[in-house]
């Protein structure tokens, strides 16, 4: 183990890359995935809804508007919007009735707000790490926390006065 100045410089030097390089970046890479679920989410919510509207509004038939990509849109009917394709992933679509893509729908939602809230937890672990590694920084350059106001000998509360 390195001794003396140079040696806890070298140390220093070590945790403030560790830092940056491990715990920061995979703090970004679980917060823009955690970011990718909640746009996934969204997405189905979205769709809940419409299916929703869909059903209550007892239509055999259903206008709408398609996206043909770049903000293009066309008029769409629908003859029959009893049953319906959704995407499940990877571009596999499955024709479901409102009722099954409404319980697809709910699962799917399921499973991605307990994977949001599993990656919430990593994030938070991955901020107490950082935290842990910078206290070990502030001892190692003989850094104290800042007093407690009333530790101040110039606080009111201070047993001093």
């Amino acid at each position: 183990m390195a001794t003396g100045p140079r040696g806890a410089q070298a140390k220093i030097l070590q945790y403030e890359a560790f830092i940056s390089d491990v715990l920061q970046q995979d703090l970004r890479q679980v917060l823009t995935q955690r970011d990718v679920v909640y746009g996934q989410l969204t997405a189905y919510l979205q769709l809940k809804n419409v299916l929703e509207r869909i059903q209550d509004s007892g239509d055999q038939r259903l206008c709408t508007q398609v996206d043909l990509g770049c903000n293009f849109y066309v008029n769409a009917e629908v003859p029959d919007p009893s049953r319906i394709f959704v995407g499940l992933s990877h571009g596999f679509f499955l024709e479901l009735t409102l009722m099954e893509a409404l319980r697809f729908v709910d699962r799917k939602s399921h499973l991605l707000t307990l994977l949001s809230d599993s990656l919430t937890r990593d994030s938070v672990r991955i901020k107490a790490h950082i935290q842990l590694v910078l206290e070990g920084l502030r001892e190692l350059q003989g850094l104290q926390e800042l007093p407690d106001h009333q530790d101040h000998p110039d606080h009111p509360d201070h047993p001093g006065h």
